[in-house]
């Protein structure tokens, strides 16, 4: 049994076929699903389809691109909305210097906002980052030195120094298909040495298509071959991997229901 522990079922339901894609997943083996929260306009829908799915749960926050465009909620106005039931996380929020699509000190506000919401709930923060290891580094631990609290990055692909300083705070890592590239040796080096206990696996959906399916529209049942990959570098039957991610992904999201 796997758990896809981030993607974005509200793209399947906009392109009409989000009940086909939730069955393919279960089929697959792929019996719990994470839909992410980019905007607060759209937590709505989001927390929406979570409900219509007993086997799909959700978060809330402020992807960094939407840092500029949204207003950033107060801490106050996250937890409010991440006590419904269904909400597991806080986020995605972060840092991206790679697009900067938002300007950086807006990332930055918005992302301790979300630490803060993190800390008070006890709901993993989500952590997106591409390209700003060093700030990541220091606003995790700034957050951290005022109270400990849980977070996982996801759809990792920085270096060895972030994922170092990320697990020594508590954190975990979630690995995507990006894990599958061809040119992604340096990661999947990373992937083999990393504490087993800390490792999740997702699609990040409709983005990053793991090989074989790259090129394609990702969907959760994709998850699998991420999960294979994984059973590849550390020399572990994908039973195992199935095992040990979902029973990670479990003790960090405690509000999300083991699915039978």
């Amino acid at each position: 049994m796997y758990v896809d522990s981030h993607c974005h079922l509200d793209y399947h339901e906009r392109d009409g076929d989000l009940d086909e894609v939730v069955a393919r997943a279960g089929r697959a083996g792929v019996v719990t699903l994470v839909t992410i929260c980019t905007k607060m306009g759209n937590f709505e829908t989001v927390r929406n389809i979570a409900e219509r799915y007993n086997n799909v749960w959700c978060s809330v926050g402020i992807h960094p691109h939407e840092a500029g465009n949204e207003a950033v909620p107060t801490v106050e106005e996250l937890v409010a909305l991440a006590d419904h039931p269904k909400v597991v996380g806080i986020g995605e929020t972060g840092l991206d210097y790679f697009y900067e699509r938002s300007p950086r000190e807006a990332q930055q506000a918005c992302l301790r906002v979300h630490i803060d919401a993190a800390r008070e709930t006890g709901l993993p923060l989500i952590v997106h980052a591409r390209d700003a290891d060093d700030d990541m580094i220091e606003i995790l631990e700034e957050g951290y030195r005022q109270g400990p609290y849980p977070g996982l990055i996801h759809c990792f692909t920085s270096g060895l120094e972030l994922a170092e300083k990320a697990i020594e705070i508590g954190f975990s890592i979630s690995f995507s298909g990006i894990v599958t590239f061809k040119n992604a040796e340096d990661l999947r080096t990373l992937a083999k040495s990393l504490p087993m206990d800390r490792i999740l696996i997702e699609t990040d959906a409709p983005y990053l298509a793991p090989v074989p399916n790259r090129g394609k529209r990702n969907e959760p049942a994709y998850v699998v071959h991420v999960g294979e990959m994984l059973a590849q570098l550390r020399g572990m039957d994908t039973g195992a991997i199935a095992n040990t991610t979902t029973d990670n992904f479990h003790r960090l999201f405690s509000r999300a229901t083991p699915s039978a």
